[in-house]
């Protein structure tokens, strides 16, 4: 008796050759699912490196356009805008959110005027804006207040629909606040403009080179964010939060670290179905530019492999650092 007998189904087979591979892959990663985060600085010819996120740059909106060009003749269709605010516009108030001729809403007017077919998506936040680097406004006690945080997001929110942008990503975690967007956008014409909704945004330690990137690092002085942003210890609450935003207008829906919560992708994809995104934060980019810096780890497999596994996991689009580089090797083969 032959031992293929025991055999009768080898799952080697299918993995042979590269051809076999590809014909029975179960997902696919294109430039397509990529977007690409990038942070804005006022002024022109500006370029500044983030030390903490080695190969990211802080570029004005005149090099910005050259950044978004490349970007979109590699594949990639989708820009994630952070403005980087000068301290003396900060305040408590954060009225330099709403500012028609802020850096955020300028950015995306010429972006649409150059390069007028990438979709751009805009942070709906308040902390590149506040003087203490919260993602709302405080009270006496420095409890940042949900409700009228939320009035000034709506305002903020209106300012770059009224640029022009295709997205707005509120990424505040305030209850309530995707309803209302969605309210003032209706009340003021823009329909058309979609709502990503950070629903699922943990109050995650993989955030610093992020902060220190937009400079809210030094506002914030050491607090956390743990009365707003979720607690990593929970996945239930996660799909509450999504459902809701869901119920109250949003389009899509984001969870935000990546790769540390797969998980939560796969519930709200396998639970919900509905456009689900995932941001490969500053965090995880850090630690696998040490890894590469090092030696560590192969950087060319290890950058496709790691978007791969939010493809796995359910994700329809990443957002990453990573993207203009990842864009390349995916047009190599």
């Amino acid at each position: 008796m032959s031992y293929s007998q025991y055999l009768p189904r080898r799952m080697r087979r299918l993995r042979r050759t590269d051809g076999l591979r590809a014909m029975v892959a179960e997902n696919q990663l294109s430039a397509a699912d990529l977007i690409y985060p990038v942070f804005v600085l006022p002024g022109a010819n500006q370029r500044e490196a983030v030390p903490s996120m080695p190969g990211v740059e802080r570029l004005s909106i005149d090099l910005l356009v050259k950044e978004a060009q490349a970007a979109y003749d590699l594949g990639i269709r989708s820009l994630a805008l952070f403005p980087v605010t000068p301290m003396e516009a900060k305040s408590l108030c954060a009225s330099e959110a709403f500012n028609p001729n802020g850096i955020a809403q300028t950015a995306i007017r010429e972006l649409k005027k150059h390069v007028p077919d990438m979709m751009l998506i805009s942070d709906v936040a308040l902390d590149p804006f506040t003087s203490h680097g919260q993602d709302g406004l405080i009270d006496e006690d420095g409890y940042v207040v949900n409700d009228e945080t939320v009035e000034i997001l709506i305002k903020q929110a209106l300012s770059h629909a009224e640029a022009g942008v295709d997205i707005v990503a509120p990424s505040d975690m305030m209850d309530g606040r995707i309803g209302a967007i969605r309210d003032a956008l209706e009340e003021a014409g823009f329909v058309h403009t979609c709502i990503m909704a950070y629903s699922a945004k943990y109050a995650s330690s993989y955030y610093g080179p992020f902060r220190d990137a937009v400079g809210s690092a030094a506002n914030i002085k050491g607090g956390n964010k743990k009365t707003y942003q979720m607690d990593p210890a929970n996945s239930d609450e996660a799909i509450a939060e999504i459902a809701l935003d869901l119920e109250e207008g949003a389009d899509m829906v984001m969870v935000k670290p990546g790769m540390p919560y797969l998980d939560i992708i796969r519930r709200c994809k396998s639970e919900l179905a509905v456009p689900t995104f995932a941001y490969q934060v500053s965090g995880e980019y850090a630690m696998h530019m040490a890894a590469f810096e090092n030696g560590w780890l192969n950087r060319e497999q290890v950058i496709l492999e790691s978007l791969l596994a939010f493809k796995r996991a359910g994700a329809d689009g990443i957002l990453t650092y990573f993207a203009p580089e990842a864009a390349k090797l995916l047009k190599q083969g």
